[in-house]
C-alpha cells in the first residue's frame, strides 16, 4: 500500500473536465488519449488518476522535497512521450505476474526515471509544483518548443525570470541583438499569441480558466531587486539553452 500522507493537492482533478472522465476505465483513457492528439484532458487524468503512487514512489527516493517535485515533473513529461505508444490490452479477468496493467507500466517507467533521471542540486533547480503542476507544464513546454526562437527567448525570459521589457531589451542588446523594449513588447504579445494558439483548448480551460499566461509588466525600478545568477555572465543565449531554462530535459538522464 502507498503512503498518501504527504501527497500535494492538485486542483485540476476537481475540474469538472477532468471529473467528467472519472468513469473511465484505463484502457478507455489511454486509448482516448492515443486517439485525440490536441486534447490534454485523458493525460491530464490519469495523472489525477495515478500521481498519489508515482509521487510516493518518488517522494521516498528523492533527497529532498524540491528535487523530489522536479523528478516528479520529470517523470511525466516521459510519461507523456511514451504514452502514445501503450498497447493498453482488454481487462482481463485474472491477474498475475506477466498481465499488464496502466499502474505496472507507470510504475516502471516511474522506477526507471528514479534511477537513470540525472537530479541536479536543490539550488539548481527551478520548477516548483507550486507555479505548474506536470500536465501544465508539460502542454506548455511543447507548446514553447513550436515557438521561434527570438520568442522563445523573451518568453522564458519573462515567465522564468520575470524580467521586464526594459531588461530583456537590454540584455539582448549586449548580446548584439538590436532591440528595444517596445520591440521586446511586440515580440511578447505575438509569442503568448502563439504559445495559448498552440496549448489545446481544454488544458487552457482547466488551467487559465479563460485567463492567460501574460504576466503582469514588473516596473522597471524592480529590475535591480531582481537576481538572477544564472544569466549574468553568461555566454549568449541559443534555442537549446532557453530549453533548458524552462525546466528538465533529456541531457539530464543518465547514459
Amino acid at each position: 500500500m502507498f503512503s498518501t500522507a504527504q501527497i500535494p493537492n492538485f486542483p485540476e482533478c476537481d475540474h469538472r473536465l477532468v471529473q467528467s472522465l472519472h468513469h473511465l476505465s484505463d484502457r478507455e483513457l489511454v486509448h482516448l488519449f492515443q486517439r485525440h492528439g490536441d486534447a490534454g484532458r485523458y493525460f491530464t487524468a490519469i495523472f489525477c488518476r495515478y500521481s498519489p503512487v508515482v509521487y510516493s514512489l518518488i517522494r521516498h527516493s528523492a533527497r529532498s522535497p524540491v528535487q523530489a517535485e522536479y523528478l516528479f515533473a520529470l517523470t511525466w513529461r516521459h510519461i507523456l512521450h511514451e504514452l502514445g505508444g501503450v498497447d493498453c490490452p482488454e481487462a482481463v479477468a485474472e491477474e498475475g505476474p506477466g498481465v499488464f496493467t496502466l499502474q505496472n507500466w507507470l510504475i516502471n517507467i516511474t522506477a526507471l526515471c528514479i534511477n537513470q533521471a540525472m537530479v541536479p542540486e536543490v539550488e539548481a533547480i527551478h520548477y516548483s509544483l507550486d507555479q505548474a503542476t506536470p500536465p501544465f507544464w508539460c502542454y506548455v513546454e511543447q507548446a514553447l518548443d513550436r515557438l521561434p526562437p527570438i520568442e522563445r527567448l523573451v518568453t522564458v525570459m519573462a515567465l522564468t525570470f520575470r524580467w521586464s521589457d526594459n531588461r530583456i531589451a537590454a540584455y539582448l542588446q549586449a548580446e548584439g541583438e538590436s532591440l528595444k523594449a517596445s520591440d521586446v513588447r511586440q515580440a511578447l504579445e505575438s509569442s503568448f499569441q502563439h504559445l495559448e494558439a498552440a496549448l489545446p483548448e481544454d488544458i487552457l480551460e482547466i488551467y487559465l480558466a479563460g485567463g492567460s499566461l501574460r504576466p503582469q509588466p514588473l516596473p522597471d525600478d524592480l529590475d535591480d531587486l531582481l537576481q538572477v545568477p544564472d544569466l549574468e555572465g553568461a555566454a549568449p543565449m541559443t534555442a537549446s539553452h532557453v530549453a533548458g531554462a524552462t525546466g528538465p530535459h533529456d541531457s539530464e538522464w543518465a547514459n
